[in-house]
């Protein structure tokens, strides 16, 4: 069998995006053509045979926790207004994957019908068993939960094999690689060696949930192009976080 008609190892995923991975790097708002690179990607994972959900991050319209650093909005309405970036962020890439003839729904955990369909697990199950990308919009619906804690969450929801965690470096480092040239990247890590090293990865809520479902995350670069299939088809990526370092491919 060819490497390109091989079936996936996770079959179902789901797909954590950055708000700033729709933007270029250092600015804010949409870019589309980082949009429309990202859609490729997509699809070429949906290709494949792989079942994909999608949280959208909105960090690049709004990061509720800056305001309301200085108190002049509440932290409650600033969560509301970055699960809202969110849905514009999820409009977007609908708007473009279906532009490459690929079947999407928004779902969206704050109800707005004209625009999104509403957030049920069994109806999420259902488009995804058809074929069609989910994007999973508003978070959680909760203000105080991050969006990793959103994908967390549906990734248990829907059965997900894997959690994705798409960023804008090449997986989990010691410190910062972009402000330390001797950063070590890990290739395996446990969710206690998250936790307990305090790497910032993900919130501990979110890593606290996929330790207690027994999720995998997989982190990696999402700019690098081909990256989310070979995600998908269980390539060694990125950096891994699973129970037990000798369980990790």
């Amino acid at each position: 069998m060819s490497h390109q008609k091989s079936a996936p190892v996770y079959k179902r995923v789901l797909l954590k995006i950055s708000g700033e991975a729709f933007c270029r790097e250092g600015r804010r708002g949409i870019a589309l053509d980082e949009i429309t690179s990202i859609a490729r990607q997509i699809k070429a994972a949906s290709a494949i045979g792989s079942q994909i959900a999608i949280v959208c991050g909105g960090g690049n319209i709004v990061r509720g926790h800056e305001l309301s650093r200085n108190g002049s909005v509440t932290s409650a309405t600033a969560d509301y207004m970055g699960m809202l970036a969110t849905v514009v962020n999820a409009l977007a890439l609908q708007d473009v994957l279906e532009k490459m003839r690929l079947e999407t729904r928004v779902l969206s955990a704050v109800q707005m019908q004209s625009v999104a369909e509403p957030f049920i697990r069994r109806r999420a199950i259902r488009h995804l068993e058809k074929g069609r990308v989910v994007i999973l919009a508003a978070g959680t619906g909760n203000p105080h939960f991050t969006t990793d804690t959103a994908a967390a969450l549906r990734a248990t929801e829907l059965g997900a094999a894997v959690l994705l965690k798409a960023t804008n470096v090449d997986g989990v480092y010691s410190s910062d690689p972009r402000k330390n040239i001797r950063a070590r990247r890990f290739r395996r890590l446990t969710y206690l060696d998250v936790l307990n090293r305090r790497l910032r990865v993900m919130d501990i809520t979110a890593i606290s949930m996929c330790m207690e479902y027994h999720l995998p995350i997989l982190v990696f670069n999402i700019k690098k192009k081909g990256y989310i299939e070979r995600a998908v088809r269980g390539e060694s990526i990125g950096t891994l976080i699973c129970e037990e370092r000798s369980k990790a491919r």
